[in-house]
């Protein structure tokens, strides 16, 4: 009897629940169109059952607390009474608020896209991230791998409790739902915007599989999010301001007055192939020694104007910070939106060569120039290649000539390894090691004199 009698109340509830939402059928509301009953968590519903699956889903323990059955009225939902809530509120489940929002588990509709046009091999890259408080990680990973999978995408996604940072391709049609899907997540409201998508031509074929994740920091530096936050980060130059900062640096430095650095924020491989003009490129193999290389080099910065800048923005959101943190730096600015966005106002810029991307193409173009070499006969060349030792997964700069002569491998260490490999038994390899990563420092001290900086070299 009580188990009936606490049934009927809960139905009851669920009642006063919904209808307290309920909308005109004609009135649209935001995220709905024509017909759209019900709105709750800023969705819309058309249909009865859409609205029963998310309130069971979302909101069950409001229409206990609703119903006289639930924890107390601390626990946010209706009224301070425990009772429903007022007539056109939104209700949230605990934990909801406007500072850290529930995450939306919508997909887009794909019944009016054709299946050619959905997984169309012609389409493009998205790259993007967004720093926020996300109070389920774990959550918004498993959405964020179900959209991409409705939508055919791949790529990669890193998730953490200080927000998301991705890059995945798949046709044009799939990218615009991707877009207007993640603009419309309660969790990144206000915060994400149309512009924070990098878009460059490509597609699903850009990347080897999906991969959807849960990590501690969104880009891994190696510190603690917590320690060095992205809030502390440097003051943000839009490309339009960030050429004119280059300009003023570059004029200022050929007459040797400048206070300025241009830092690079990027890994040596990045900026072999492609950099602002008269900028500081740390020899570093990884984002993760950036912190050291900056302890390493305080010296270098003291009192100077630093202007940070990297591929998409976001490896200068934690590194300002870090560097900022020293307390040895006049200023710190960075590039909003990386190089990604700065190339699309100024193409024949004060960036030359190539931009490199973390996917199967390396590379993308945005002016002719080639500022790098091969490897082994030293001809102008700028297109990467895995490394041909099997043990090795470096990358390496050999031209066509270089190639055809069996020269495929980043170094003669790794040259002389390959041909042993390939003479042995299947299944056996070699340890990772070459003359490359022997011979790089870890984390290198730079010699840099005042008079070079202030000529721009």
């Amino acid at each position: 009897a009580g188990r009936k009698q606490r049934a009927a109340a809960r139905r009851k509830a669920f009642s006063v629940f919904v209808k307290a939402k309920e909308v005109p059928a004609a009135s649209p509301c935001p995220g709905g169109g024509e017909g759209v009953r019900w709105r709750c968590c800023r969705q819309a519903f058309e249909e009865l059952p859409g609205i029963h699956r998310h309130v069971a889903l979302h909101h069950s323990g409001d229409v206990g607390r609703q119903a006289g059955l639930g924890a107390g009225p601390a626990e946010a939902g209706g009224s301070p009474a425990g009772g429903p809530a007022p007539a056109g509120s939104a209700a949230r489940p605990s934990g909801h608020s406007c500072s850290n929002p529930e995450i939306s588990w919508a997909l887009p509709d794909t019944g009016h896209v054709s299946q050619d046009d959905l997984t169309s091999q012609v389409g493009e890259v998205l790259l993007y991230y967004c720093y926020c408080e996300v109070k389920d990680p774990e959550k918004l990973c498993a959405w964020q791998k179900a959209l991409c999978q409705h939508l055919h995408l791949t790529g990669k996604v890193r998730v953490a409790s200080e927000g998301i940072n991705g890059t995945v391709g798949g046709s044009k049609v799939a990218t615009s739902l991707y877009i207007k899907v993640m603009l419309s997540q309660p969790l990144f409201k206000n915060i994400l915007c149309q512009e924070d998508f990098k878009s460059s031509a490509g597609g699903a074929h850009c990347f080897p599989d999906l991969r959807v994740g849960v990590f501690k920091e969104i880009v891994p530096m190696g510190i603690d999010p917590k320690i060095v936050s992205y809030k502390e980060t440097g003051i943000h130059l839009s490309p339009q301001e960030f050429h004119r900062e280059v300009e003023q640096y570059l004029s200022q430095a050929s007459q040797g007055q400048s206070d300025t650095i241009l830092l690079d924020c990027r890994n040596f491989y990045e900026s072999k192939i492609g950099h602002f003009k008269g900028c500081l490129a740390p020899d570093i193999r990884k984002f993760s020694y950036f912190p050291s290389y900056v302890d390493e080099n305080l010296e270098l910065f003291k009192d100077k104007r630093v202007l940070m800048y990297c591929t998409g923005g976001i490896r200068c959101e934690r590194g300002s910070a870090y560097l900022r943190s020293k307390a040895v730096c006049r200023e710190v600015y960075q590039l909003k939106g990386g190089i990604h966005k700065y190339l699309e106002e100024f193409p024949d810029g004060f960036y030359r060569g190539k931009l490199f991307v973390f996917d199967d193409r390396y590379a993308i173009c945005s002016n002719e120039d080639i500022i790098s070499a091969c490897r082994y006969c030293g001809v102008l060349w700028d297109q990467y290649k895995l490394c041909s030792s099997q043990h090795c997964r470096q990358l390496v700069l050999t031209c066509p000539s270089c190639c055809n002569k069996g020269l495929t491998a980043c170094c003669p260490v790794c040259q002389e390894k390959e041909l042993k490999v390939t003479s042995r038994a299947s299944g056996q390899t070699l340890k990772e090691e070459c003359e490359c990563t022997r011979r790089r420092p870890r984390v290198p001290i730079e010699n840099v004199s005042p008079r070079m900086l202030d000529t721009g070299k």
